[in-house]
């Protein structure tokens, strides 16, 4: 459960870098970065697995690289639920897509590796 937190957390955090960074990005404030991770985890969870699967040749085909085009369009849509969470352009979806990625990777590295439950 505090793994859980914590990922959530991190996750708010670096939604807010990406803000910093990106320009077109823009998260008001650290409530409203937190529930953005919610909403897009939710549309991750649902429509960004439909439309990973669906797209899952071309995705294979450009060694991946496509998923990123998905996650720009869930960031973009997601933004439309979220107030005080704006994704003004698809340059910066597609660059906060990118951006969260490489954030998601370094976190990865810092988390170390994972456990084997007993």
């Amino acid at each position: 459960m505090v793994r859980l937190f914590l990922h959530w957390i991190l996750n708010a955090v670096a939604l807010l870098v990406v803000s910093h960074f990106v320009q077109g990005f823009v998260v008001s404030g650290f409530v409203s970065a937190l529930i953005a991770v919610i909403v897009i985890g939710l549309l991750n969870a649902t429509l960004g697995l439909f439309l990973k699967i669906i797209t899952l040749p071309l995705g294979i085909l450009t060694f991946g690289l496509f998923f990123l085009i998905i996650n720009a369009v869930i960031l973009k849509f997601s933004s439309v639920f979220v107030p005080g969470f704006v994704v003004a352009t698809w340059t910066a979806a597609f660059l906060g897509a990118l951006v969260l990625a490489l954030l998601h990777l370094l976190f990865g590295f810092l988390d170390g590796p994972k456990k084997k439950p007993v």
